[in-house]
């Protein structure tokens, strides 16, 4: 009986007309919930079978680990209880969190980085491209002759200790990097190029090493790096954006907040005026307890003048000093290094100089080193907002950990120092290191 119904039901359909005004109503309905009901029933067994295959819904410890673990163990979580202060209190509140972790140790780790530095020392390698010294910008592309000097003397500092280091290989195909060696400082002041002409000379060296060798194309300049320490480098590749974007840039001015930066990718020069030896009467008493001088070129510098240049144990200058800089810091706890028009400056290498405990007040900087130095274990780290309160952080500070962050200051000066050759854990070495951990794990042989 239901075939015979069946085949009546077939034999409509085949000898009807194919308008569905025709159809009866129930043969309608029939096809036009049969796709949706289809669809749901499908997309339901492909859940369960996906529920059943893996770990995107359901975790399942494997039966060896969850059999070998004893929670029992593991003594009770237990979290601190931080109430968040009213505005007045908040410089303790910072310091407590900031004393929290263990502060004291130079290094994030010193055992891991002891053996990477030495795996780093052994096989990274670089290949510079080559020029030569009748070349028309030799004195753009190869090393100064004389004593770097200045502000932006780092830049000129790891290009010629660079070039003659044991990192350096001729033979591109084992190289980890490739090294664009323009210099950013000296092509400001080169009168055949000058500030309005950096970002087109970079065009064109990128556009050339790119047709005369394969290395730049086979991975968009990924494996390529530059130095700058000028802040005008930031904009020097407006027009080579495979370099901005792609290259890895080792800058002064590394400030998250310019989009030119990324953190991790590239990394942060220290600023540092070259100075030998050693300042005189480094244990000498120290009787202000902060001191700063320089241009109000910012509004985070218009505000620590508003609220500090009256104060008696904070000294902010803005103009001549009546005593020489360098007496100044040696004679002051806290140097004070505050953003201007960039974040840039010597004052943390001229602060560690002179013995004095940095105090950062930048918001939005990598810090120089910072995948490898415990910048809390020598400096203290204010927030932009908390200017006013600035007096009541330094004051929180005891005694004992003052000393602590001062005998790490004196530590941590040899890697912020240039040497003619280089010295193991100073600038140029860290600097290799951050380049070694950026190096791609990946080598392409043309």
């Amino acid at each position: 009986m239901a075939a015979a119904s069946s085949l009546y039901v077939l034999h409509s359909l085949l000898t009807r007309r194919r308008d569905s005004a025709h159809l009866p109503l129930p043969i309608k309905s029939f096809f036009f919930y049969m796709p949706t009901t289809l669809a749901l029933a499908t997309s339901l067994l492909i859940l369960l079978y996906i529920s059943s295959t893996s770990n995107l819904f359901f975790i399942h410890p494997h039966p060896q680990i969850r059999a070998s673990l004893n929670f029992s163990q593991f003594p009770p979580l237990k979290f601190p209880d931080f109430t968040i202060p009213q505005a007045e209190d908040r410089s303790n509140f910072r310091l407590q969190l900031r004393l929290q972790g263990n502060d004291k140790e130079l290094f994030h780790d010193r055992d891991v980085f002891l053996a990477n530095y030495k795996e780093m020392n052994s096989s990274l390698r670089i290949y510079i491209y080559p020029h030569r010294q009748d070349d028309q910008f030799a004195n753009v592309l190869l090393p100064v002759d004389s004593e770097p000097g200045g502000n932006y003397a780092s830049e000129s500092y790891f290009k010629k200790v660079l070039m003659s280091s044991h990192f350096i290989t001729e033979d591109p195909s084992e190289a980890d990097l490739f090294f664009l060696p323009f210099s950013i400082a000296r092509l400001r002041h080169d009168p055949r190029v000058g500030i309005n002409g950096i970002q087109d000379f970079i065009r064109d060296y990128v556009f050339n090493i790119s047709h005369e060798y394969s290395y730049w194309n086979r991975s968009g300049g990924a494996d390529h790096f530059y130095v700058a320490c000028h802040s005008i480098g930031r904009a020097a590749m407006e027009k080579a954006e495979a370099v901005k974007f792609n290259a890895i840039q080792i800058v002064c001015s590394s400030s998250y907040y310019v989009f030119s930066y990324v953190a991790h990718k590239d990394a942060s020069l220290p600023q540092i005026w070259p100075r030998q030896g050693d300042p005189p009467n480094l244990a000498r008493e120290r009787s202000k307890l902060a001191f700063f001088a320089g241009a109000i070129n910012s509004p985070v510098r218009e505000r620590l003048l508003q609220v500090w240049q009256n104060d008696s144990e904070i000294s902010v200058h803005f103009g001549r000093l009546n005593t020489s800089y360098s007496e100044e810091l040696l004679r002051s706890k806290f140097c004070l290094h505050v953003k201007g028009f960039e974040v840039n400056t010597a004052r943390i290498g001229d602060a560690l100089y002179y013995g004095c405990v940095p105090v950062i007040i930048a918001n939005h900087y990598d810090l120089p080193f910072q995948d490898i130095l415990n910048w809390r274990s020598f400096s203290v780290i204010v927030a932009t907002l908390d200017i006013p309160l600035l007096k009541k952080i330094l004051n929180a500070i005891s005694v004992e950990e003052y000393l602590i962050l001062r005998n790490n200051v004196l530590k941590v000066r040899k890697q912020f120092q240039w040497n003619h050759s280089p010295v193991d854990y100073d600038a140029f070495y860290l600097v290799m290191y951050e380049l070694w951990l950026r190096r791609s794990s990946l080598r392409v042989i043309p």
